[in-house]
């Protein structure tokens, strides 16, 4: 049967750069709000833990919480932004996160904590999937690297902005005011969005009955499970240090609150830093000629090995090895962030680069499951961090597997009309 390329070519409907780069910028902002405010649980463990007298389990299972709905999330909202459009899914997701995390200041307990967490992350969920979405019909392939770098720089700068900012504010005023302030100020960011999309929003309505293939088309693909591995392996090591890295340097290595906050900061500057050159290098190297092959899978493969790399120096190394490690793994984060989405995007296409993203960053946030529980069950069980890093490090490396092996050439996928 002769193939016909509905996702490779751009759909008659799109122009490139037609979202403009303020609409990009809200979507970084957007991610830099969704880390902000997921990672604040991680930031204040510390304190909660001592005030509700919660052990490392229990504050697994609250880490973990919010990847119970996130993951599972990403499917609906991938299905609701083909429904209502990705401008208007985007919009509730957040409004919903929002509410979210300004409740869980006034929470009472581990239950209502859980609770909310889940709410958090099904309101979450709408990120990735929307602006994927977005950024696959409207730009093209030569300027996937930016646009996902700057998203990556919000990304990291969440977690740095929390972790710091956060965890200043929380030394001295308590953990319980910063979930309400930022609660409250990440709802704000819907009146520039409401504007700057009201149009578009408006256009995308019309072509909402467009083409686009199946979930389980999508399922088929040998390349759809590599990146699902590839970023399943990026997500452990990721997840494992922004769920664990404020306990871990408080508790294991003896720092304050404050010394965390800063160490923590400083590791997602550089990886933001590194997520923004990442993408403008990758853009730059396939303008002069590079294939996007060679491009995606130098930056993937190489994340992976030297993230596993600064793992093992963590389990095995001095306090002072562990944190020049972790200041490394910054740089390897930011090779991954801006090109696994960008993968994902190319080999999905125009027309299913956001449902490919949806089911990718489903399969990939199972990580968010896994590494806090793993990690709250070593640490409980060994009374130490070592086997954890040890653990992380070896999952990152299966994802070298995925993005260099599984998937053999990073182009857009070939869909026949019995796909769609």
């Amino acid at each position: 049967m002769a193939s016909t390329n509905f996702v490779g070519a751009e759909p008659s409907h799109v122009v490139a750069n037609g979202i403009g780069k303020g609409v990009v910028a809200l979507l970084a902002l957007a991610v830099f709000i969704n880390y902000v405010d997921r990672g604040n649980l991680a930031t204040a463990a510390p304190l909660i833990g001592s005030e509700l007298k919660l052990s490392n389990t229990q504050i697994g299972l609250l880490l973990s919480a919010f990847f119970w709905t996130y993951t599972p999330g990403q499917i609906l909202s991938g299905w609701l932004a083909e429904r209502i459009n990705a401008y208007r899914t985007l919009a509730l997701g957040l409004a919903i996160w929002s509410l979210a995390t300004a409740l869980s200041g006034i929470a009472s307990g581990f239950v209502a904590l859980i609770i909310l967490r889940l709410v958090l992350g099904l309101g979450e969920s709408a990120a990735f999937p929307c602006s994927s979405k977005l950024l696959a019909e409207h730009l093209p392939r030569h300027r996937l690297g930016a646009a996902n770098g700057l998203i990556g720089v919000g990304l990291a700068l969440g977690p740095a902005f929390g972790t710091y900012g956060g965890g200043t504010i929380m030394a001295h005023f308590g953990w319980r005011p910063v979930f309400i302030l930022f609660g409250i100020a990440s709802i704000l960011w819907l009146i520039p969005w409401t504007i700057a999309t009201r149009r578009a929003s408006k256009t995308a309505d019309t072509t909402a009955s467009a083409v686009v293939p199946s979930f389980f088309a999508i399922l088929s693909k040998p390349d759809a499970w590599g990146a699902s591995l590839g970023h399943f392996s990026a997500n452990y090591a990721f997840y494992f240090v922004i769920s664990w890295l404020p306990l871990y340097l408080v508790k294991a290595r003896g720092f304050s609150v404050s010394e965390m906050a800063q160490i923590g900061g400083t590791i997602y500057v550089i990886y933001a830093i590194s997520a923004h050159m990442t993408g403008r290098i990758s853009d730059w190297w396939m303008r002069r000629g590079a294939s996007d092959t060679l491009v995606r899978k130098t930056f993937t493969v190489s994340a992976h090995i030297g993230g596993a790399g600064c793992m093992l120096a963590c389990a095995i190394g001095s306090p002072a090895v562990s944190i020049a490690s972790l200041l490394l793994a910054g740089v390897f984060f930011g090779f991954n962030t801006p090109t696994i989405y960008a993968v994902g995007q190319t080999l999905g296409g125009p027309r299913a680069g956001g449902k490919w993203i949806a089911l990718q960053n489903c399969v990939g946030n199972s990580a968010g499951i896994v590494a806090p529980l793993v990690t709250g069950f070593i640490v409980d069980r060994t009374g130490q961090f070592g086997l954890a890093f040890l653990v992380a490090g070896a999952v990152g490396l299966a994802g070298a597997i995925g993005w260099g092996v599984i998937i053999r050439r990073v182009e857009p996928v070939l869909w026949v009309p019995a796909e769609i």
